[in-house]
């Protein structure tokens, strides 16, 4: 049995939410979103609660139980406080500044790296060495922050490179003669 998948999950008096069949979607002041659940659950709205149970006592219903039902809650959270991911970059001379509605990245390559921002995400430069993303779809503010994290990942000896502002970077010794 799922634990997560047995709560249910609150809808705040801001926002909006409706369940058609197997699709749920949200409203609120950070955006809408929308999600497709699996076939394996069934998603019930009553009285500012939403609620996800499995259809069937399959493997894969069960499976699937708690997952829909945090994708479902992370959507109401984004909605109502949005989600942010802080980006470090180390290096001399590497730095990062926005050029309209495009990132553009010098990372130590010969040519500048520029990074077209998706709708539903923004991106700000609070220093040239931070980079803040943020948005209302947790899924896709991650995939944005790999991304530009995949650029020039930190590498173990300097530290140089593109890293999560939370992340430990496991640093090794260098050469010795």
């Amino acid at each position: 049995m799922s634990r997560i998948g047995k709560q249910p999950i609150e809808v705040p008096k801001a926002i909006t939410a409706s369940v058609d069949g197997g699709a749920v979607k949200v409203k609120g002041p950070k955006g809408e979103l929308s999600l497709k659940t699996v076939e394996d659950v069934s998603v019930s709205f009553d009285e500012g609660v939403i609620q996800v149970t499995p259809k069937d006592d399959s493997k894969r219903s069960r499976a699937m139980w708690g997952m829909q039902r945090t994708l479902i809650a992370n959507m109401i959270e984004g909605v109502s406080n949005g989600f942010t991911k802080e980006l470090e970059i180390n290096g001399v001379g590497y730095r990062a500044q926005m050029k309209g509605k495009d990132l553009q990245l010098n990372l130590g390559f010969s040519h500048d790296v520029i990074y077209k921002v998706p709708d539903g995400v923004q991106i700000a430069t609070p220093k040239p060495t931070e980079v803040t993303i943020s948005g209302a779809d947790k899924q896709l503010v991650g995939q944005v922050a790999s991304e530009i994290r995949s650029y020039r990942p930190p590498e173990p000896y300097k530290g140089k490179g593109v890293k999560y502002k939370d992340e430990f970077i496991f640093r090794k010794e260098g050469k010795k003669k």
